[in-house]
């Protein structure tokens, strides 16, 4: 199912007007192209918070080393080693605060949540995820939030990848959904806690060709 959703918003047309969103399922869409302007922007953004608190692989509760290399901006970042998942508001590398969240990235994620009918959405932690090709996400939910009430977005940037979207069960049937940059995926209400994944990346054999991805929550 296609739907329309951005007409009754005063949003920048040079990337919205035209844009669609697929419906995963009950209040979870793909807003197809909506980001497509602003890649360049946000990529800068994203390489000077890498500057400041470097990708790392954070390891398991169980002690495997994640494929996906990763890094947070905003008020409480996500992380992941023996003692389990949480957030913290500072980085157990460097011992000081997460940077703050650059600009385009709160106005990206306040507005295409919006566009999907979650007003009011102000995200506190971004996840930045660094796919190489080889790097996989397993079925997983988003549930180390305070604040399971308010939706997840998703923004997806360089390679293209195949995203898994399952149900509120870790055995529900996945579908495959292909995710190309510019592409934002934001779910809430009744599908917060859909099972979700990435089951590859697409692209050519160039060792730095990478895939970003950018998680927006409201953590706390």
């Amino acid at each position: 199912m296609t739907l329309d959703l951005f007409a009754h918003h005063s949003q920048d047309p040079r990337d919205k007007r035209d844009a669609t969103a697929d419906e995963l399922g009950p209040g979870a869409f793909v807003l197809r192209g909506y980001a497509s302007a602003n890649l360049a922007e946000l990529q800068s953004d994203i390489d000077a918070v890498i500057a400041q608190a470097p990708l790392r692989h954070w390891l398991t509760p169980g002690g495997k080393r994640m494929s996906v290399a990763m890094t947070n901006c905003g008020e409480v970042g996500w992380i992941s080693d023996r003692m389990g998942y949480r957030y913290g508001t500072h980085d157990p590398l460097l011992r000081r605060e997460w940077p703050a969240m650059p600009k385009s990235f709160v106005t990206l994620a306040h507005d295409a949540a919006q566009s999907a009918g979650y007003d009011n959405f102000e995200p506190d932690a971004c996840l930045i995820n660094r796919y190489s090709l080889d790097a996989r996400l397993t079925l997983h939910q988003d549930r180390d939030e305070r604040e399971l009430g308010a939706p997840i977005v998703s923004v997806s940037l360089g390679l293209p990848a195949v995203f898994l979207w399952g149900g509120l069960q870790r055995s529900d049937r996945t579908r495959k959904v292909r995710l190309e940059p510019g592409d934002v995926v934001v779910w809430g209400g009744p599908s917060r806690l859909a099972y979700h994944g990435i089951a590859s990346v697409e692209g050519s054999f160039d060792a730095d060709a990478v895939r970003f991805n950018l998680t927006f929550r409201q953590a706390r």
